[in-house]
């Protein structure tokens, strides 16, 4: 039988994974569609944003990198799709709280919270998932 040996203390493991995270993927079901909604609310160029083997279209973001996808490989080839991201998993950042909640407004962006704790604000893209807006400080 095979027994863990305990830790030494003060040693931390070695890992080859980094401390890192490349992107994140965003499931979508359209992704013209996706990749024009997401270049409006982020104000990029879709020429910029070029779709990749029919299903990926990597955002140019700062920072970690923000992949829409409409996984094949994953349920995408489903009718309903993928699911979507039911909870934030990550943070798009602002300087403008107040001015991002009042643009995603004008564009008719689905508002799932008022600005909360004059901090944060969630929304969702056309495919469900919910997208947190925070301020950068």
């Amino acid at each position: 039988m095979n027994k863990k040996q305990p830790a030494q203390s003060g040693i931390t493991p070695t890992s080859p994974i980094k401390n890192k995270v490349g992107s994140v993927f965003v499931p979508v079901r359209n992704i013209e569609k996706s990749r024009s909604w997401y270049c409006q609310v982020l104000g990029l160029n879709e020429a910029d944003c070029e779709i990749v083997n029919g299903h990926l279209c990597p955002l140019p973001m700062d920072g970690v990198g923000i992949i829409l996808d409409t996984m094949p490989k994953w349920g995408g080839d489903q009718p309903g799709g993928a699911a979507s991201i039911e909870t934030p998993a990550f943070m798009l950042m602002t300087e403008d709280l107040k001015g991002s909640f009042d643009y995603m407004k004008e564009l008719g962006v689905n508002l799932v919270t008022e600005i909360e704790h004059e901090h944060w604000f969630v929304v969702k893209d056309p495919d469900g998932n919910k997208l947190m807006i925070c301020l950068e400080w």
